[in-house]
Order: structure tokens, then sequence, then C-alpha cells
């Protein structure tokens, strides 16, 4: 497990909408040396003799790894809008508030102001941008100008101790932190913790980040979720700030994932590209993803690379995936698709007469391993998640070594 933050120069996309699993060549990050007892110019090793220095044990965080420039934030200004505004007011959008939320912006310049004020404001058309009525989800533009009518905020509560519950919350919280600072927070997310509620759902990371909201009432945010029983890295963004340019990251595939799996078989090329459609398919009893074709309803492309790691007497495969594109239960659908769905996986796994192998549990063997994401003040968030516990006893009773090369880190892009 590691965490670290560090300069890096972003890849040139390379597009590529060729056929499905199309094999590609990883490129390796450094040359290895020549495997013991190789013969004088064999094929190199497949993966490198050592492990890379970002696997190695976690270290603390050196504020030296980044110039001071880049860490030192300017303190922030205090907008005259913080005094009871009486009269109507019109404001310009700042560059921090670029895309922000229309009742998101209210509510920041405004932190006393009620959630059913705003409403109120909005659905009145009393609060215009550039002379029009929005809805409080309207996305707002950098140098726009907000007609903000006289408002009434309500009396700041005075700030109460955690309670105990709470703060067996915050302890779970920290004990789950792979990485944080002021605006990011990595939180390595255990298997079967639920990233958002829904039916029957009453403990998720998002609700239990109540804990950690600030002195404006404001709490950290989501940027991307992954599922249930996926274990790994989670980001989330402490600050508005932060959930601005994270979110941008990930629209304009700035982020890197790298997921790590385990499933029944041996891929096929042994490094490849899988390209669907995607679609929802939903019944009484469950909610799925099939294959579907271009112009079906609902449908979205998506893409994932994949590549061999390792076998285990060519029946079970661990391999890599690094997906291009992040829909709804892309790789567990992608590795369906190509015959070789995820070990443990209650949604995808439908292999006629296929028996889980002695002492492996059946859990989805699925870990977001590692996430590469530019810092929003500048360097690059780089996270990573050890092997959840079903995964590791599984790792060792393959005899699979986890400290091995990943040959699709430099996967190329889409």
């Amino acid at each position: 497990m590691s965490r670290r933050i560090k300069r890096m120069n972003p890849k040139p996309r390379e597009r590529d909408e060729r056929k499905e699993a199309r094999p590609f060549k990883a490129r390796s990050a450094k040359k290895a040396g020549p495997r013991p007892g190789a013969k004088p110019g064999g094929k190199p090793p497949r993966f490198a003799a050592e492990p890379v220095e970002r696997r190695a044990p976690k270290a603390e965080l050196k504020r030296s790894e980044l110039k001071r420039s880049e860490l030192e934030r300017p303190a922030p200004e205090k907008p005259v809008e913080a005094l009871l505004p009486t009269k109507v007011q019109t404001v310009k959008v700042t560059a921090d508030e670029n895309n922000m939320r229309v009742d998101r912006f209210l509510e920041a310049r405004f932190p006393g102001l009620s959630f059913s004020h705003i409403q109120r404001v909005v659905r009145k058309g009393e609060l215009r941008v550039d002379g029009k009525r929005v809805d409080s989800k309207d996305r707002l533009e950098e140098g726009q100008s907000v007609r903000i009518p006289p408002l009434k905020l309500d009396t700041p509560k005075a700030a109460s101790p955690l309670s105990e519950a709470a703060q067996k919350t915050l302890a779970t919280l920290k004990e789950m932190t792979l990485y944080e600072d002021d605006d990011v927070l990595v939180l390595n997310k255990p298997f079967g913790l639920a990233v958002q509620g829904g039916s029957g759902t009453t403990r998720h990371i998002d609700q239990m980040l109540e804990v950690m909201r600030d002195s404006k009432g404001q709490k950290p945010r989501l940027v991307h979720r992954i599922d249930k029983d996926t274990s790994g890295c989670l980001l989330i963004a402490k600050t508005r700030f932060a959930a601005s340019h994270l979110t941008g990251a990930f629209r304009s595939r700035s982020a890197r994932k790298t997921y790590w799996a385990l499933v029944p078989g041996l891929p096929k090329p042994k490094q490849g590209r899988i390209s669907t459609f995607l679609a929802k398919e939903e019944s009484e009893d469950d909610t799925i993803m099939r294959i579907a074709q271009h112009g079906d309803e609902g449908a979205s492309h998506a893409v994932t690379y994949y590549a061999v790691v390792e076998t285990a007497g060519n029946k079970l495969t661990w391999v890599s995936l690094k997906p291009v594109t992040g829909r709804t239960h892309q790789l567990r659908a992608h590795m369906e698709h190509i015959g070789h769905p995820i070990v443990g996986d209650p949604k995808y796994f439908n292999i006629e007469n296929w028996k889980l192998p002695g002492g492996l549990q059946n859990r989805l063997h699925l870990l977001a391993r590692r996430i590469v994401i530019p810092h929003p003040r500048g360097g690059v968030i780089d996270a990573t998640a050890p092997l959840p516990q079903h995964m590791q006893q599984s790792w060792n009773l393959l005899g699979l070594d986890a400290s091995r090369f990943d040959p699709i880190e430099n996967a190329p892009e889409e």
C-alpha cells in the first residue's frame, strides 16, 4: 500500500476504434535484466525482476515532493455577500465557482441559508442568471452575472461535539485512508460496503462522510463510484474547488485507473482491447448491463484494456484491467462477454458446472488497485490499495505474487 504525489507529464492520447479485443503490446516502464538461467538472445522477461518503486511499503508523504508554491494555498477571500443581504445584489461567478450548481453556489456564498429558502427563491424566479430564470440544478459559468434577491439567513447552529457513534465512524474512515490533504481524500473501500445509499442500504460511504462536515456545514463529495462488492481506491473531494477539478479530470479522461481481478481459464489473446456498447437491463429481481448494439436505446460505448499477469495452472488467471470509459459494471460485463467472468461475481458469473477451488471464498475478486489523477493544485495523486483479505487468501493459495510488474500500467489510451 502506498501513497504519494509526484510530477508527471500527461501522455498523448491515441485514438483506436479498431475491432474488439485487438491485441496490443504493453510498454514497459523499465527494461528488466535477463532472467536467471535464460539463454543469450532469448526473449526478455515478462515482468520486472524487482517490484517497481510504487509497490514499496507505504511511507509518509513529504512536502518537499512538490514545489512550495504548489502547496501553499492563498488565504480565502471574505465575500462581501457574507453580510445579511437586505437588497438586490448582482455578483459575478468566479473561476472557482465555474460549473457549480445554482443551489450549491448560493449555499457556498451564504452558509446560513436554508435549503428550503434556496429552492423557493429559485423556483419563484427571484434569482436570475444573465437576466434569465434558472433551475436549482443548472450549472454556472465563470463570468456570468447572478441577480440575488434579499435573503433571510438562518441563525448558525453552534458546533456540537461528535457523538460516540460519529467518533467511531470517523475512526473507521481514518483507517481506510490511503491519502489525504486539504482538498483530497482517497479511501480503501472494503468489500461489501456501498458507496451510496439504495433500497435497504443504511450504511454507506456517502452517509459516513457526514461526520466530516466542516465549519460551514459542507461535507466531502464523491468524485466517482465503485460497486459495493468491489474493493479498493475511492476518490473523495473535500472542497468544492477540488470536486470541480477532479470531476473535470474524469470527464476528460485524465484519470487513470487500474483494477486487478481473478478469472477462470486463460484469456486469449493475453493482452487485448474490449470495445462494446452496454445498456441497462432491468427485471423484477435484478439489474444488469447487457451487450448492446450502436443505436440501441440507452446504449453507451465502453472500452476496456486487459492483460494477463499470471496464471495458476491454466485454471485461474490474474488479470489487470484498465477501463477507458466508466460505465456501470463495465469490467464485470466485459470479462463475462469474452468468456472469463470474474470469480465470485453473483451477477455475471454463469459458467455451468464450474466449481470454486477449495480454500477460495465466493466473493467478488475485483480490486480497484490504483488511481492516478492530476491534483487540483498541481502535481499528481498516485494511490495504491492492497489486496482485500479474501483476495490475498486466494493469491496465497494459488501461489500468485502481488509484487510482480503490472503489464497494463502503460497501456495505450483510447
